[in-house]
Parts: C-alpha cells; structure tokens; sequence
C-alpha cells in the first residue's frame, strides 16, 4: 500500500502595503479624505468675518497635505454664510470666505489650477434653525471634491 499523499498547503502570503487596519478607507479615496481631516470638509467663520481661525487653519492644513497627495482630484471651494444680510452682501461674504480658503490651500502647495471657487451667501444652509446655533454652522467654507475631469 501507497503513503496517501497531500497537497502541499503554502500559507496566504500579506502584502504589508495592501493591508489596512479595521474600519481605514482606502487610501486615495473619498472616504479616505474624511477620516484623514477629521470627517468634515468644512471650516467655519465668526460673524461678519472671513479670516481663518486656529481650527480651520489646522483643518486646512490636513486638507492640503491629503491634496498634495492625491492629486487625482480637484476640489470647488464653497462660501457660504448665514441668513442674516442682503442677498448681495452674503455672496459677496462667501466669495471672501471661499477665496480666504482657497489662499490658505495654495500657501501650502496645492496647485491653484486644482482649485475653483463658488460662493453661495445664504442660499444653501446647512442648518436652518434661525438662531446662533444656526448661524454659526451656516458660516462656513466647504472643500467639495471632484474626480479629475469631472466638472
């Protein structure tokens, strides 16, 4: 009688640079510029005001760093700001705001071509309660990515 012979059975073989931790987007991706900016693409302004405060500088900061990373996206930079004012005042005021964050960007190396701004005053809320709480979210610059080639 024969030895029963078996197949020789290789162990699964991990590429360290495929292998992500639990619960990590891939890299590159847009979930992955969520969790590497820690989840919001917005930054937010004081009343009246389109300077950038500590917080939204260090934001924009891991903004800029994942941009100059990833360079297969362009991003539109959005301003908005909260219902209190004219029409014409507020997208006046977003423009500012969009354009402050847009400087920001470019002051840290990402390419100014990759860059459009938009500015949408007080027609896009993101809260609509009439009060601070209200006011003080719709205050803010938006960092919407977009695919390359995708307008």
């Amino acid at each position: 009688m024969e030895p029963e012979s078996r197949p020789e059975v290789l162990a699964p073989v991990q590429s360290p640079s495929t292998s992500l931790a639990p619960n990590q987007p891939f890299p590159g991706s847009l979930e992955d510029f969520a969790y590497s900016t820690g989840g919001d693409a917005r930054i937010y302004f004081s009343y009246d005001q389109f300077t950038l405060s500590a917080d939204a500088r260090q934001t924009l900061r891991q903004q800029a760093e994942w941009l100059n990373r990833y360079n297969s996206y362009t991003a539109v930079v959005e301003g908005h700001a909260d219902e209190r004012g004219t029409r014409q005042y507020n997208i006046a005021l977003g423009a500012r705001r969009a354009n402050s964050v847009k400087a920001f960007l470019v002051s840290q190396g990402v390419e100014p071509s990759r860059l459009t701004t938009v500015s949408y005053g007080k027609e896009r809320p993101i809260d609509g309660r009439s009060n601070e709480e209200g006011w003080a979210r719709n205050r803010n610059g938006y960092t919407n990515l977009r695919p390359v080639g995708q307008s």
